[in-house]
Formats: C-alpha cells, structure tokens, sequence
C-alpha cells in the first residue's frame, strides 16, 4: 500500500507540470508502474487500489476541464475506463505468477528435502537430521516426531527447544506417530507440505528401527556362532585332559594293581600335563573375555626384550629347540612384561604347532628409530593371504595337524594384548616356506617423547 501511494503521487507531481507535453496514452502507461510494483510486492489488492487512485489523478490532473473529475470527452471517458481494466488485469496476472513461484518454490524445497530423506543411507541421526532441516527450512522453533503408547505419548526425536504454547503444527504421521512443530502459524500450501514431511520422518524412523534390528540380528548371530564354536571347542579341547587327569588317577587309585615306579611317574606326569593344559585352556577361555568385555588392564613400564624372550621360553612347554638372536643392546620397549611375556608365548606355541619336527623356529629381534620388533618365524605350511585376518579370530585353527592344538584363541590373545599396549602383530610369508609373525612395540623412550606436554 505504501508503494501504491507513493508511486502515484510521486508520479502526478513528476507529470502534472509538464501534462500539455506528454500524451495521455504516455501518462496513462507510466501510471502502470506503481500498479505492477504494488502487486508484485503486495498482491491483487494493493495493486487495484493503485489502479484507482490512478485512474482519478489522471482524470483530476491530466483530463480537461483540469482539478474536476468531470469527463467531457468520450475517448476520455474510454481511457479512463480501460485503464482501470489493464491495470487491474495486470494486477491479478502477476498476483497469479507471484503465486505460482511460491509454489513452485515451496514444491522444489518439499522435493529436495523428500529426495535427501530417501536418498540418504539410513544411519544413527538420519531423523534428527531431517527434522532440523525441516525446522530450518520453515522457520520453527523446534520440531519434534511424538508416538503413542498406552501411557500417552513420548518424542522419538526432536530438534530445537518445545514452546509451552500448543504447536504450530501437528501433522499425523501414521503408526501412531505425529510430527509437532512450534512457530509461527503456516499457510494451507506450508501445512500440506509439512505433512508429506511427517509421512517421510515417519518412513526414516521404521528404516532406522530395521536397520537397528538388523545390526542386532548381526550381533546375535555373531554371539551364536562363538557359542557353538566355544562349545564345539570345549566339548573336545576341555574334555580331553579331564579324561586323561580321570583315567590315570583311577589307575592309580586301584588297590589291587601292582605299578612299577617307571609307570607310577608316567601317570603322575600324565596328570600333571593335563592339568597345564587344562589350566592354559582356561587362562586363554579367561583372557579373552577380558579382552572382548574391555576390562583389560595394561600397565606399561620399560621393558628388556631379551628378558621377556627368556620368561616366555622358561614357561613354555619343551619341544623341538628354538634358535634365539636378540642382541642384548636393543632399547627397552614399553610395554606390560606380563601382556607381552603371553603374547610371546602364544606366538612360540603357534609357530611350534605349525612347524614339521625338524624344522626349528627362530626368534630375531631388532629395532628402529621409534619401535622394537620381534620376528618368530617357522618353517610350516604358512598362511594365504586372504585368511592372515582370520587367523586372529577366536576359535580359529587353520591347518590343524593334531587333536590338541587347543581352543584357537592363541592369535586372537595375541592380537588384543599387543593392541591394548599400543602394539602391532604383522603376519607375513617366510623365505622358503612358512609363515613370520612380527611383533612390534613402542620404544620406551619414544613412548616417553610422546607423553611429553609440547610447549607451543
């Protein structure tokens, strides 16, 4: 209305001086200006009270006898009459492309935000996003997606702070849900609009519901298969030294069985066997629940390489002899003794099962400018290249030679011990054969340098 107003009475006082030399179709034309701007800014109505207010300054100032609103000539009458016509035609054609526009706009925004809702891989915070750029989108303060349950309802996602008042909006989703928007009041075109947005929150909260269902049909699948694989394990791999710790204390038991001591130490080392193994069994069962419940407690200090080697090999069971070349001038690692003394002696008790009975191992050390490794190499059937990784699962046991090699956690203990003490175990192919774990662990002097505040 101010543009109306204003155009035409800048316009009479720019025209009424010099009315005798410009033409009334000329006048009349001009006059169309504040018409068109008034219905672009302000719609059909602003722009047909400038088209009358137009019409009278013309008739008032431009028309003769001049500053009355008597009409004498009849072309006068009729300029007057279709001037009043062509402008409110033009008023109500750029009221309806105005319209237009903003429908168009509103549609493009409705398809951008719908295609970016479907095209987008369903994650965690899909409908949270959705819901902000919903809220930005249309001004809100907040909108929220609310379900029904039997004790009234709750929000599954909400974007922006809830206004005590009622909401602006409140669009039902379907299954029970509703989506709620605080803010200023929408037009009908906005309200349409926000509901197909509800449908397609809606559709993201049931793609983000099965994609969680889906990843915990995952875990469970993954926790069935470790429970067979456990109980497969045990129902052998415990069950073999109980029955071996059964048979030779019955034997021993018998009162009327007459051993000699050669056979009397034979049972009693058959005992003793069965126990280690059993006890390492279920040291290994222990440890690796300790890793998978993330409880693992790791207390790292500096270490001699060398002297963990021995400890490990010390506490090793006898075997075939194992070629050791630590020189003894490598710098301390930092790492837990304990952890790593295990780590070492899983890796040794692999390469053992993996190795033929004239074929030693070899331990080698050496070290670089931040790390210290250890390479214990065998000379058995080696691993391919696509089952290096599996090598490290639980319950894993590639290229079993015997009955006895254990429950299969030996690498997947290694693996989470070495990476608890911010250490790596590398597999790779021996020279000739077979297969070389490399073991390395942080130096302690670079884990020292690395602890270090830096002055800025």
């Amino acid at each position: 209305m101010a543009v109306a107003a204003g155009g035409v009475t800048g316009l009479t006082a720019l025209l009424a001086p010099a009315r005798l030399s410009v033409s009334l179709a000329s006048v009349a034309l001009l006059y169309l200006v504040p018409v068109v701007a008034a219905a672009v800014l302000g719609g059909v109505w602003p722009a047909l009270a400038a088209a009358v207010g137009a019409d009278l300054a013309v008739n008032f100032f431009f028309i003769p006898p001049y500053h009355t609103f008597v009409v004498e000539s009849r072309d006068h009458a009729i300029v007057l009459v279709v001037y009043v016509l062509v402008a409110a035609a033009v008023s109500v054609a750029v009221e309806v492309a105005a319209r237009q526009r903003e429908r168009a706009a509103r549609r493009e925004t409705e398809a951008a935000l719908l295609a970016r809702a479907t095209a987008e891989p369903v994650a965690e915070q899909s409908l949270t996003r959705l819901l902000d750029q919903i809220r930005v989108t249309f001004g809100m303060t907040a909108v929220a997606l609310l379900e029904s349950d039997p004790d009234g309802e709750r929000t599954v996602a909400g974007v922006g702070r809830p206004l005590p008042a009622r909401p602006a909006l409140s669009a039902p989703a379907g299954n029970g849900l509703r989506l709620a928007a605080w803010g200023p009041e929408v037009f009908a075109e906005d309200r349409r609009t926000l509901e197909r947005l509800a449908a397609a929150a809606a559709r993201t909260l049931e793609a983000q519901r099965l994609v969680d269902q889906a990843a915990r049909a995952r875990n469970l699948a993954e926790v069935d298969r470790v429970r067979s694989a456990l109980l497969a394990s045990v129902g052998h791999d415990l069950r073999t030294p109980l029955a071996g710790i059964k048979a030779a204390v019955s034997s021993l038991r018998q009162p009327d069985l007459q051993l000699s001591p050669a056979a009397h130490a034979e049972l009693l080392a058959t005992i003793e066997e069965s126990s280690d193994r059993l006890d390492a069994l279920v040291d290994n069962l222990l440890s690796m629940s300790r890793l998978q419940a993330g409880v693992l407690s790791v207390h790292p200090r500096p270490v001699a390489l060398d002297a963990v080697v021995a400890e490990a090999l010390l506490h090793t069971p006898g075997g075939d002899p194992i070629e050791v070349d630590i020189p003894d001038d490598l710098p301390l690692a930092r790492a837990d003794p304990g952890l790593l003394e295990r780590v070492v002696a899983n890796l040794i008790a692999n390469a053992r099962a993996a190795s033929p009975p004239d074929q030693p191992i070899r331990l080698s050390g050496n070290a670089t400018a931040d790390r210290v490794q250890l390479q214990v190499i065998d000379h058995g059937a080696g691993v391919p290249t696509p089952d290096r990784d599996r090598i490290f699962e639980p319950f894993q046991r590639l290229h079993d030679r015997s009955t006895v090699t254990g429950l299969g956690l030996g690498l997947a203990i290694a693996r989470g011990f070495t990476e608890a003490m911010a250490g790596t175990i590398t597999p790779t192919d021996t020279p000739g054969g077979g297969l070389t774990m490399t073991l390395t662990v942080p130096t302690a002097a670079a884990a020292a340098n690395a602890d270090q505040p830096r002055t800025p």
